[in-house]
């Protein structure tokens, strides 16, 4: 028997067909004479009904069925009878009256319940995840995920965008995190890396004239994981040559509305708002802010500066910022309550919190003392306080006031219920500085990595003021979230030398690990830049999942194993002898 249809497509205006499902059963319910089954594939679930006065044969096989078997079934598409319609289903009006069934495989009792979403641990979810992917979350994730990217390649196709693979084993280069390591069997001592981007591959494709490149392609960091990142993850890569940074971000404002659209049926509004890496770090404390809600960090070092508060003094002193927030209506805040948001502030390294609560009989604080009415008014004004408002301060370094003010930011705004869970709000971060200074390593480095281009006119201050240049960079951040990234990139061999120099890569160096680079460069290369999308973290977002391990397929846990699998496991000692390796207990 071939299957017609797919369980979850069958609908009223197939009433009267027959029909032949495949799938398995997802709920079983016997009602003496008849038996309910609820067949499900990957399209959904239908009601199936046995009936001996239908079919004796089959409504007597089909007590052997039990959750999981795989079975074959034909018979008629009829109206569910008055008052059992379920709404809830898009195949709840209808049901099959089985004629015939083939049961085709039996299956053990799951370790978990596929027909609910029970809490099931990770680690066993994962080692069972073939089941975990028949249940409903997982497998509309799934199904989500490869609509998204089938309408990111219809809106590329029409943009004359080409699809071209680059290679999986290549030459280690240093791109700010840890490289994946492949021996090589044929040149002893010799090793591939894993790309961590075809970054590399889809600038030698501007040089060769391919003018519109993508990719959806897979990447590897050897790097500490959470929930949001995966030790191969997946981008939407894209590069173009004779543009700049206005080409690209248009042509991407344009593909995101096209895709949103087409699977969410959202309709967002262009062109996206814009801030410099700068604003954002001083409104926000972080540069991919959630901007779905207010709650703006406000900067009082010059009203501070006066107090006669030691902390504030002497952090300004120390040339340390004061910062604060305005936390709209919790003036009520027990002191337990200010107790537990201080705990949470020194996990991101303050030293604690200050705070003013703003009631009718004026400004209450342990710190209020050390204020003037006026500078108290200052604050006050700055941070748009109003009765029923406490205000938050942290005094600190500036990368502490940040960190600790942007969490309690996100904190506090859950605790208020002031982020619209189905809403997408999208910015552009610009103007990135070119480089930063590592303290530890005493040397600079790239703020996004070194194929990055200044601006134009901030060239000359790479022989004068390096940490003053900008970059041609831009970030795109959805609700908060990092979901893209790109800029300009350098396509002069002086410029590109110029900059590797900066980053403490001599001549010799640069030559070793990117001479074919530099030499292409010399081949006419054309104006180029691009932009990568984290495929995996987009779709996470999009279906509010919680981790990014609930859209892939076959992810590895926090530990970077797969109980699947069992990957990474020990290989047998002649393997290793074949890679000219060993082994140290």
């Amino acid at each position: 028997m071939k299957r017609t249809h797919y369980c979850g497509e069958v609908r009223k205006s197939d009433i009267g067909k027959v029909v032949t499902l495949q799938g398995w059963v997802h709920r079983r319910r016997d009602h003496g004479g008849l038996i309910f089954i609820d067949l499900r594939d990957r399209e959904g679930l239908v009601q199936v009904v046995f009936n001996p006065e239908k079919n004796s044969t089959s409504h007597e096989a089909a007590g052997e069925l039990r959750s999981e078997y795989v079975i074959t079934v034909s018979g008629e598409v009829a109206a569910r009878p008055q008052g059992t319609v379920n709404p809830k289903l898009p195949t709840g009006e209808i049901e099959i009256l089985v004629t015939s069934l083939e049961i085709l495989n039996s299956s053990k009792t799951p370790p978990f319940s596929i027909d609910e979403e029970s809490e099931v641990s990770e680690n066993l979810r994962l080692q069972y995840r073939y089941l975990d992917l028949r249940r409903d979350r997982l497998r509309e994730n799934l199904l989500f995920r490869y609509n998204f990217v089938r309408a990111v390649r219809d809106f590329l196709h029409t943009k004359k965008f080409i699809d071209v693979e680059t290679p999986f084993l290549t030459k280690s280069t240093p791109e700010g995190a840890r490289d994946y390591l492949v021996p090589s069997r044929l040149n002893a001592g010799h090793f591939y890396a894993l790309p961590q981007s075809p970054q590399l591959f889809k600038q030698i494709l501007m040089v060769a004239g391919f003018d519109r490149y993508y990719q959806v392609v897979k990447c590897f960091r050897d790097e500490d994981l959470r929930a949001d990142r995966q030790p191969e993850f997946t981008q939407i890569d894209l590069e173009m040559s004779f543009v700049d940074r206005e080409d690209v971000i248009s042509l991407m404002e344009e593909m995101l509305s096209y895709v949103l659209k087409e699977t969410k049926g959202i309709e967002v509004t262009t062109p996206f708002p814009r801030m410099s890496y700068k604003e954002v770090m001083e409104r926000y404390g972080i540069d991919k802010p959630d901007t779905r809600f207010g709650l703006e960090l406000r900067d009082i070092s010059d009203i501070a500066s006066g107090v006669e508060f030691r902390v504030f003094k002497q952090v300004i002193e120390q040339k340390g910022i004061v910062k604060g927030l305005n936390a709209k209506g919790l003036a009520g805040l027990s002191r337990k309550e200010l107790d537990d948001l201080t705990e949470f502030a020194k996990g991101y390294g303050a030293q604690g919190l200050a705070w003013i609560k703003v009631t009718q009989n004026g400004f209450e604080s342990p710190i209020a003392k050390f204020f003037t009415q006026e500078q108290l008014n200052s604050v006050a004004q700055r941070l748009e306080a109003e009765q029923g408002d406490i205000l938050i301060f942290v005094a600190d370094k500036i990368k502490v006031v940040n960190d600790a003010l942007a969490n309690l930011r996100l904190s506090i705004a859950e605790r208020l219920n002031l982020i619209k869970k189905d809403e997408y709000k999208f910015l552009w971060v610009m103007d990135f500085p070119l480089l930063e200074y590592d303290d530890e390593e005493k040397r600079y480095v790239a703020m996004h990595h070194p194929f990055t281009s200044p601006m134009a006119e901030d060239i000359p201050l790479l022989e004068t003021d390096p940490l003053s240049a900008r970059a041609k960079a831009y970030d795109i951040v959805m609700n908060g979230s990092e979901i893209g990234g790109g800029s300009i990139r350098i396509h002069s061999k002086t410029v590109q030398g110029k900059m590797f120099e900066l980053l403490g890569i001599n001549a010799e160096e640069a030559e070793a690990k990117f001479g074919f680079l530099l030499e292409a460069l010399e081949y006419g290369a054309p104006p180029h830049g691009g932009l990568a999308f984290g495929l995996d973290r987009i779709i996470m977002l999009l279906t509010g999942s919680e981790s990014i391990r609930d859209v892939i397929a076959f992810p590895k846990t926090q530990k970077g194993i797969c109980p699947m699998t069992d990957a990474p496991s020990l290989v047998e000692r002649k393997q290793l002898r074949e890679l000219h390796l060993k082994v140290e207990e």
